[in-house]
């Protein structure tokens, strides 16, 4: 690939992250909201680096003798285009010649996130893991990767799955369900302000489609697009979503800031679990 494909910084670091290679550890934490790297690696017990560059903040570090990378993603599917395929050029390609390697790394890629539920039993505060996400953005439109299918869902969404992680240690009560990965926070997942909707999007509704047994649980922005880049380049991915608003009740959490500390603390000891 030339060298408007593949872009580097004259410190030879990819284009949009502003790393290098060493600069990552096999497991990555994904957050949408710059500020929340710094909500994980405070739990670190040593940082060995800090790099930003646009909202893409990254630190890495040492929890309990594992290291680990939080990154910033900001929001929606088309930056997660951008991280996921720079993180996986950062471990796959030689960046001086520009080749993908002959042995190709797996990374642990684990976004801990917020998220509004659409389920009567999915309750503020709550932790849920995105079993299936379904993207209903037109990233999965420029790639050629196996999309579940399923006669529930339109033509043009796509239906990705998440890592089998064992979740059995997980320190804290969590429950699983169908993530819709929206390409908007407003209009797309149903909000008015007041610009007027093209048609309804019936959000009562929709915890009653079960597809795997699983129900559908909640809206977020980023997780289908995490499942679709590892299932296609050959990553493990999971996504904790950190519930802040009941939709169907019209709800809103009072304590966010303590639940997503729960969630962070549960992941990180979670993680050093897991290979």
């Amino acid at each position: 690939m030339n060298a408007a494909e593949l872009i580097l910084n004259a410190d030879g670091s990819i284009y949009h992250l502003n790393l290098l290679p060493e600069d990552i550890a096999p497991t990555v934490i994904l957050v949408g909201d710059p500020g929340r790297v710094s909500k994980v690696s405070n739990f670190f017990d040593t940082i060995d680096v800090i790099k930003q560059k646009r909202e893409f903040i990254t630190h890495t570090g040492w929890f309990n003798k594992k290291r680990i990378t939080v990154i910033s993603t900001g929001i929606g599917t088309d930056n997660i285009d951008i991280v996921v395929n720079e993180l996986d050029a950062l471990v796959n390609v030689d960046l001086e010649t520009r080749i993908p390697k002959e042995n190709l790394n797996s990374l642990n890629l684990i976004r801990i996130g917020t998220s509004g539920s659409i389920h009567p039993e999915a309750f503020v505060d709550e932790i849920v893991v995105s079993g299936l996400a379904v993207g209903t953005d037109a990233l999965g439109m420029y790639y050629e990767h196996q999309s579940i299918e399923h006669n529930l869902l339109p033509a043009w969404s796509y239906l990705t799955k998440r890592h089998h992680f064992d979740l059995s240690g997980f320190p804290e009560p969590y429950k699983e369900g169908i993530t819709l990965t929206c390409p908007g926070f407003y209009g797309p997942q149903g909000r008015v302000i007041r610009a007027k909707l093209a048609y309804d999007i019936p959000i009562d509704e929709l915890h009653k489609i079960e597809i795997d047994g699983l129900p559908f649980m909640n809206l977020e922005m980023e997780s289908s697009a995490i499942f679709l880049f590892a299932e296609m380049l050959g990553h493990k991915a999971i996504s904790f979503n950190n519930i802040l608003a009941e939709r169907i009740h019209g709800k809103f959490s009072s304590q966010s800031g303590k639940s997503m500390e729960r969630l962070i603390h549960a992941t990180l000891k979670w993680i050093t679990s897991i290979d």
